[in-house]
């Protein structure tokens, strides 16, 4: 007997974030971008406007979604380590900011356009990559790693 084969994971996988600087000021974007075999590619960008960092956060998001539309993925899962993003992703009803309404629109319209499509939250720390992008696209290095903490006695 013959077993199947096992089937490959079909999920992109991205990690954007975005930067303003100050906030608000010129905004960077940048995601990194996996697919399902593995294959690995960086988007980094100036958006050449002013912004926050939300909408650099959306910016980064809506960017990296073109991206997989172009490249053919009909499956995605997206990290952020943007709460209000996510948020407000995750709630149809959600009445966003309303300086950023177009721009979560947008991003609401691309995630339908995937046969699959999850927005999760994650950390900081586990973002760094991604943001090192957005902060390279504005001439910045990487934010320094956190100070450990002390244990106070």
């Amino acid at each position: 007997m013959t077993l199947p084969a096992p089937e490959r994971p079909r999920h992109w996988t991205v990690y954007c974030d975005g930067s303003a600087m100050p906030n608000p000021g010129r905004m960077g974007i940048g995601a990194v971008i996996t697919q399902p075999d593995g294959t690995r590619h960086t988007l980094s960008q100036a958006t050449h406007t002013t912004g926050c960092n939300n909408e650099a956060e959306l910016r980064a998001l809506t960017l990296a979604l073109l991206d997989l539309r172009a490249r053919g993925a009909s499956a995605v899962v997206v990290y952020s380590d943007n709460s209000i993003l996510v948020e407000q992703l995750a709630a149809a009803d959600a009445k966003p900011i309303a300086r950023l309404a177009p721009l979560f629109e947008d991003a609401r319209v691309l995630l339908g356009t995937f046969e699959e499509a999850r927005v999760q939250w994650i950390p900081r720390h586990r973002n760094a990559e991604a943001d090192a992008l957005a902060r390279a696209a504005l001439g910045a290095g990487p934010k320094p790693p956190p100070k450990p903490w002390k244990k106070r006695r």
